[in-house]
């Protein structure tokens, strides 16, 4: 074997840190704003935020059955929905400590 760097193999592509889709990341940013924007006016409670929520994540479980995306995957997205769903929970807590307006 000769020390030719022409006769050299390409070096694979170096894997780089993997980041979040960009359209995903704006939609549930959107999605989570509109639900705190009708809670905030009073167009949707609380619970109601909580009920939609609750159904995205078992549309979630359907789809990705259906799709055969990986449960990793899946599990990612029901995490990200729980966080939403726990902020509506620190949302109910701070509403029950504040006087009504």
């Amino acid at each position: 074997m000769t020390n030719d760097p022409n006769n050299a193999a390409p070096s694979a592509p170096r894997a780089g840190p993997v980041e979040p889709d960009a359209h995903g990341q704006a939609a549930l940013l959107l999605a989570e704003s509109i639900l705190h924007a009708l809670v905030e006016t009073d167009t949707l409670t609380i619970e109601g935020a909580l009920s939609v929520i609750e159904t995205t994540c078992e549309v979630k479980v359907e789809v990705a059955e259906q799709a055969g995306e990986s449960r990793g995957r899946m599990q990612e997205s029901l995490a990200l929905l729980q966080a939403i769903s726990a902020s509506f929970a620190v949302d109910a807590e701070f509403r029950e400590q504040s006087p009504p307006r």
